[in-house]
């Protein structure tokens, strides 16, 4: 099976979920928390429907991933002074700490997942999969070409990365 681009794949996915898992329950948190709080700490307050779609993030963990911050004091919930029967969620002072505490842990579970390969093979690596991704993401959307009445595939946009 170690021919198959897919079976290797999915081999190196589950052992670098397993890798940021572990890693990161180690001090409390999941891949969820990073990537909300490196939204909120580089693009500002959110709702949580905005926050969801730059995290890319559904609904349901959403909820439960930004209580869970909330009740650690690393988000604050306040009425949306637009709309007050929205939240705007904010991070704090800790969760700017928090942040950058688990940004390096991340790193260094990347440098776990990574070690076989050099420096350059990392970038190349990260390269080839970050288009493997894009593409994937944006195959099932297609629209008609105008110029030939044909369909054409367009890409997604990708929706923040992170950990997850």
């Amino acid at each position: 099976m170690d021919h198959l681009a897919s079976w290797l794949l999915t081999q190196t996915a589950a052992h670098a979920h397993r890798l940021v898992s572990d890693g990161f329950a180690q001090v409390g948190a999941r891949g969820y928390h990073l990537r909300l709080l490196r939204s909120l700490a580089t693009e500002g307050p959110a709702s949580q429907a905005d926050l969801g779609r730059r995290t890319g993030i559904h609904l349901s963990d959403l909820v439960g991933a930004l209580n869970e911050l909330e009740a650690d004091g690393f988000v604050g919930r306040s009425p949306d002074p637009a709309d007050r029967r929205r939240n705007i969620i904010a991070i704090t002072d800790d969760g700017l700490a928090r942040a950058a505490q688990l940004a390096e842990r991340a790193a260094r579970m990347q440098e776990e997942l990574l070690a076989p390969l050099a420096a350059d093979e990392r970038e190349e690596l990260v390269t080839l999969l970050r288009r493997l991704l894009e593409h994937h993401r944006g195959a099932g959307r297609v629209t008609a070409a105008p110029e030939t009445g044909g369909i054409a595939r367009r890409a997604a946009s990708t929706p923040y990365g992170g950990m997850g």
